[in-house]
């Protein structure tokens, strides 16, 4: 056994040699010459050494998609493995208060596994020379290595791995923070290089409890998202990506953004606010795409007034053939476009809610608002690109209910009655329904009383102003009828 030792030893005294000599002596030897035996010395190590080794990449997919293993072996080992480091890095929780420590970049730690002893290496390589980077980050390569026994390879690939993955997906659920994301854009991009994405903490407090809607309509809605989140098998099954588009349309005031608030609480997931308007063109709505992250939804605000996504027919087509056909549109070469402008079609937006692309990453949900849905194309809003519309309508009892329960902590009260009726009668949105029910001072204790009587004068004005813009409406029409006629009469006939 100590001959053993001994020889062991005296090949580790040998190697260390070959490397200071090799370290002298390569600066005068030809690149060619200097990676052929590069290769060729690596190769006779890999005889005599007993190790193996596997690297796991934070880009996948060539670089388009970020490695979910990469990020839950960093959990992992930050979690498990961070007290036998030297080399620490603190960054802020994701409630900017409590700090978090995590093996730092170039450093070595020991894992053990039924009885296994494993050695993890963190590890970050820099491009050489000008490389110009196409896509985020990709100057650098960060990467783990895990180093182990040849004769525990059926051990590591079989269980250890998956373990690790497991722990660390657990560990990344229980500290995650969910995220608010903005695409950057203009000078606000060169300060940001390595992501296409800035982002805040998402802290909307609305839920479905809070959100002032029809009781049967809220239920109806949490019903698909649960049957989505749980969906993963059956969306393979019959061959769809795993996303689902919602179309929240209705006048202002309804509550379309807190409905997405709701829905991201509901769901557990995090928000990507794009604005379309800050999009150059196609190909960098898709990069966009690409680093999204799942379980998120993709919610386009007021997509009627973003850009122009109408589109233009190609000559020698006729307009009722083949809608959905995505090569139908484009832009017209005859109009002027700054450089500045968004240059992102109706084909591109197609694309990207159900194409190719779309089905990277998966659980997602897109979601459009608008406060006209007449004014949008029937390609962007046909079922299987928005599965579900959803009208988000006038406040209505069921609504008022949720909002007194909410802003006077009241269930039942006299007045109820009248201003059930007259919310029959008149169109208000929630948003002026819950100012109603505010207290006028913040000094002042809200007196239920006094706001539910303010809310009665509020709606009894409401339906008068709209009985008068009717009758000045229809008066107006009258008038131009009249002229109309007036003037028809004045006109000298033709001869026969």
């Amino acid at each position: 056994m100590v001959a053993m030792v001994e020889r062991w030893a005296g090949l580790g005294s040998a190697m260390a040699s070959i490397i200071f000599l090799w370290s002298m002596v390569q600066n005068h030897v030809p690149v060619t010459l200097r990676l052929y035996l590069t290769t060729w010395a690596a190769k006779l190590a890999a005889c005599f050494s007993p190790y193996l080794q596997i690297t796991i990449l934070e880009n996948s997919a060539g670089r388009f998609q970020q490695s979910e293993f990469f990020y839950a072996v960093e959990a992992y080992l930050s979690d498990a493995c961070a007290s036998r480091a030297r080399r620490l890095k603190a960054e802020l929780g994701s409630d900017s208060s409590n700090l978090q420590v995590s093996v730092d970049d170039h450093e070595e730690v020991t894992d053990e596994f039924s009885g296994v002893t494993l050695w993890w290496y963190a590890s970050k390589k820099h491009s050489k020379g000008n490389v110009i980077s196409f896509y985020p980050g990709e100057d650098e390569r960060r990467f783990y290595q895990v180093v182990f026994h040849r004769s525990h390879r059926d051990l590591v690939v079989g269980s250890y791995l998956p373990f690790v993955l497991a722990e660390g997906r657990t560990v990344i659920v229980k500290n995650r923070q969910r995220r608010l994301f903005t695409n950057c854009g203009g000078r606000r991009r060169r300060y940001l290089r390595n992501s296409v994405w800035d982002y805040v903490k998402f802290e909307h407090p609305a839920t479905f409890d809070t959100l002032a809607m029809d009781t049967d309509q809220k239920e109806a809605i949490m019903d698909d998202l649960i049957a989505f989140k749980d969906g993963k098998e059956y969306y393979t099954k019959v061959g769809k990506a795993w996303k689902r588009g919602y179309l929240l349309y209705g006048p202002p005031g309804t509550g379309k953004s807190t409905m997405i608030a709701a829905m991201a609480n509901f769901l557990d997931y995090d928000v990507y606010d794009l604005e379309l308007t800050s999009v150059k063109n196609n190909t960098e709505l898709r990069k966009l795409f690409i680093e999204m992250t799942s379980k998120s939804i993709i919610v386009i605000e007021d997509i009627d007034c973003s850009i122009d996504l109408t589109g233009k027919r190609r000559k020698g087509k006729k307009a009722s053939s083949n809608k959905d056909s995505d090569n139908e549109y484009e832009a017209d070469p005859t109009e002027p476009q700054k450089d500045d402008e968004s240059k992102v079609t109706l084909s591109g937006l197609l694309n990207f809610i159900d194409g190719l692309w779309s089905a990277s990453g998966g659980e997602r949900i897109i979601i459009f608002t608008t406060n006209h849905k007449e004014k949008l194309d029937p390609a962007l809003i046909r079922r299987g690109r928005m599965d579900k519309h959803i009208e988000m309508s006038y406040c209505r009892f069921e609504g008022f209910k949720v909002l007194a329960k909410n802003y006077l902590d009241i269930v039942e009260h006299v007045l109820f009655g009248e201003i059930q009726q007259l919310l029959e009668e008149t169109d208000m949105s929630p948003a002026d329904v819950a100012e109603n029910l505010m207290p006028v001072s913040k000094k002042k204790k809200k007196d239920p009383n006094m706001c539910l009587a303010g809310l009665i004068a509020a709606l009894k004005q409401a339906k008068k102003d709209a009985v008068e813009a009717a009758a000045a409406a229809k008066a107006k029409e009258e008038e131009e009828a009249e002229a109309k006629k007036a003037k028809e009469k004045e006109e000298p006939k033709e001869d026969k």
